[in-house]
């Protein structure tokens, strides 16, 4: 099991710029795929970006452009850099950790990932 703790959540104007950090530790297996999800109110959690052990990114398409997931794993710490910050990007932000698909790509749903951060909030006001 992966420990995952969030932090770097916060609230900005729109079209301001947070960075989100998740500290990871437990037993990093050597394929994985870490990835940021996010629940708004009234919401379904959904994704947001991922990364897999190769470094090869994916993101949703309300995000693309604005935002870029990394990881330093020097550090264990994923991050997620947050720009152009819109109303509709308010929500929770998880980070979350999973089994990548047998070609190495990362699955989009949460279910496919089974490790979890508690969430740190991000509010965005116009």
């Amino acid at each position: 099991q992966v420990q995952l703790v969030e932090s770097g959540g916060g609230s900005v104007q729109a079209g301001g710029s947070l960075r989100l950090s998740c500290a990871y530790s437990g037993y990093i297996y050597s394929s994985i795929c870490m990835g940021w999800f996010r629940q708004g109110p009234g919401k379904e959690r959904e994704g947001v970006a991922r990364i897999n052990s190769n470094g090869r990114t994916s993101y949703a398409d309300s995000v693309k452009g604005r935002f870029t997931i990394s990881q330093d794993n020097a550090k264990n710490t994923l991050y997620l850099q947050m720009n152009s910050l819109k109303p509709e990007d308010t929500a929770m932000y998880y980070c979350a950790a999973g089994r990548p698909r047998w070609n190495g790509a990362c699955y989009t749903g949460a279910a496919s990932f089974d490790s979890w951060g508690q969430g740190t909030q991000v509010t965005v006001s116009s």
